[in-house]
């Protein structure tokens, strides 16, 4: 027996509708509210599984877990984001020789983190 990979991603939400939907336009990830069933077929690439200590600062302390997405063209998203009125987070410590990362929060206060990976921009 092996693990092949994260078969999906479920969390709750105040308004399931409205954040797939927030999800789809503004990340273009094919979510489906609870129910819906999208499927949301991603490129390979990596994946990293990684629990964090539970007085890390990596991300906030009010939030069990954060999203991180591999993008590519960074700036044409960060771009789009903001013309979206959506905050976009950069500091110059998170370029590393991993790539680049951006953190943004999904409309019900979930922090994610867009990573452009080294060499796929």
């Amino acid at each position: 027996m092996s693990v092949l990979g994260i078969g999906g991603l479920f969390f709750r939400s105040r308004d399931p509708q409205a954040r797939a939907e927030w999800y789809r336009r503004h990340l273009d990830v094919d979510a489906g509210a609870e129910g819906e069933g999208a499927v949301w077929q991603q490129d390979a690439g990596m994946t990293v599984f990684a629990p964090f200590s539970a007085d890390s600062d990596y991300f906030a302390s009010d939030q069990p877990f954060m999203l991180n997405l591999r993008v590519s063209h960074l700036d044409e998203l960060v771009a789009g984001l903001r013309a979206a009125e959506i905050a976009v987070e950069t500091r110059p410590e998170w370029d590393t020789e991993y790539g680049r990362f951006v953190r943004i929060v999904d409309p019900e206060g979930l922090e994610i983190e867009l990573w452009e990976i080294a060499g796929d921009a």
